[in-house]
């Protein structure tokens, strides 16, 4: 695969909870932002979705209409870019919150020429606010962002090192993907990323690469092209 350019880091909320569940765990914040700025001193330029279980898991019951359950979670992933960008900045890196709707002076609406400058000047973006339209989850803002900047690839940091044939934790036999075609996904199924998001990937031939952030340097060997997760090809 070799090293690639620029890339879309997806992070999912709960993985920045670490043992806690909710909330932050500076430790495991800290150890990502090292991670992404030894990609950065080496070129690679970084672009980051996060998601925002950590605060909330979407619409729990009827009381809750679907689009205002949405509309929380897409402010949670704001709160999250902004205190990870902000350990970011603690670890000595750039960085820009863009959002797709106004939150005042604390993110950027966000641009495309804009967003790419920054990647271009060694700024980590932050993808946050989802697509600002309800009914979309943060896989597809992932897969929408990453199209948009131009990214060679979707890194996708799960609890799990890849894709299996069935679940691991049930089955001990199960296999898993060295590699797997993004058609494969759309056509059964199979839950990897949701289908509106596995979609995008397939009409636009992005490719995505499945890792574990639990793995030490995850973040740094998928850039490298060296993990041994799931290859996601188109």
């Amino acid at each position: 695969m070799g090293k690639y350019n620029r890339v879309l880091l997806k992070l999912s909320g709960e993985a920045l909870a670490g043992e806690k569940h909710t909330g932050f765990d500076e430790t495991t914040c800290i150890a990502v932002g090292k991670q992404v700025k030894t990609l950065v001193e080496q070129g690679v330029e970084v672009a980051i979705v996060i998601g925002g279980g950590n605060f909330w898991r979407g619409r729990t019951s009827e009381t809750i209409d679907r689009v205002k359950a949405d509309q929380i979670g897409m402010l949670a992933t704001v709160m999250n870019c902004i205190y990870v960008s902000d350990i970011f900045r603690y670890l000595g890196l750039k960085t820009k919150v863009y959002t797709p709707f106004a939150c005042g002076s604390m993110t950027t609406l966000f641009s495309k020429d804009e967003a790419v400058k920054d990647l271009k000047s060694g700024c980590v973006v932050f993808c946050a606010g989802g697509t600002g339209h309800p009914y979309f989850s943060t896989d597809s803002a992932t897969s929408l962002r990453a199209i948009e900047l131009e990214c060679d690839v979707i890194l996708m940091a799960k609890a799990i090192d890849g894709v299996y044939d069935s679940d691991p934790k049930k089955n001990p036999d199960a296999k898993k993907y060295e590699t797997l075609a993004i058609n494969e996904i759309v056509d059964k199924k199979l839950g990897v990323i949701d289908l509106t998001s596995a979609v995008l990937c397939l009409e636009n031939k992005m490719p995505l690469l499945i890792f574990s952030l639990n793995e030490e340097n995850g973040i740094v060997d998928a850039a490298m092209g060296t993990s041994n997760g799931t290859v996601i090809t188109v």
